[in-house]
């Protein structure tokens, strides 16, 4: 992989890294203010209940998308970014492109994602 892929998906990762460290503290941000509103009718409660529910779901699947993130700085650190670990041939570009903390080729993420399943 050339240099300058490697500055694109660091830049790129890194950016998503922000994002999402503002999204979650933005959502937990909107959970304290819903608590704190100092709703008392059973549906406002069952609502909000709802709404931290969703939004530690959101939370949490962002949590491992950064941790993946972070996998994939180290990954461009020590020159292993873009292989992939279970054949250890290059992941292609355009998916790095479309998922840049991919971590699978497309045909060895389809075997773990079978595998998986079962």
């Amino acid at each position: 992989m050339r240099k300058s892929d490697l500055e694109f998906f660091k830049t790129l990762l890194e950016e998503r890294k922000i994002q999402i460290k503002k999204n979650i503290s933005d959502a937990g941000n909107e959970i304290a203010g819903l608590r704190g509103s100092g709703v008392s009718d059973e549906f406002d409660i069952a609502s909000v209940n709802a709404d931290q529910l969703i939004e530690q779901s959101i939370s949490a699947q962002q949590r491992h998308e950064l941790s993946e993130i972070d996998l994939a700085l180290s990954k461009i650190f020590n020159k292993t970014y873009g292989i992939c670990e279970m054949c250890e041939e290059d992941i292609g570009l355009a998916r790095l492109r479309v998922k840049p903390h991919a971590r699978y080729c497309i045909v060895c993420r389809e075997i773990v994602e079978k595998t998986s399943k079962k």
